[in-house]
């Protein structure tokens, strides 16, 4: 059986070495900041989620929004296609336009 050579490489790495995995750590513990990892999951998985069923949404909104008779803010129209009412101040970009300022005044 042939020997694996020993490669200088950290035992670290995965092999993927994309060179931003490092900020996305930094940036997760900014966000995290002092809670506990158990609870920050609940925030990421829910916010996730959200991110899924405003992208859904959004497309669907886009669609509604060419057909001539078709209302685009009505939720009948969402969920005769099986797909989550997103209400306007829950949608994911007021509320990234919303989170904006706040992350450049902590920078």
């Amino acid at each position: 059986m042939a020997q694996r050579r020993k490669s200088g490489a950290s035992k670290s790495t995965n092999g993927a070495n994309l060179g931003f995995e490092q900020k996305m750590w930094q940036a997760a513990d900014k966000l995290r900041g002092n809670m506990d990892a158990a609870d920050y999951k609940h925030v990421v998985l829910g916010l996730i989620f959200l991110k899924y069923i405003s992208d859904a949404f959004q497309e669907h909104f886009e669609r509604l929004k060419k057909e001539p008779y078709a209302d685009p803010e009505d939720r009948d129209e969402y969920t005769a296609e099986n797909i989550f009412w997103v209400p306007k101040a829950a949608r994911w970009r007021p509320l990234i336009i919303l989170r904006r300022p706040l992350l450049q005044s902590n920078a």
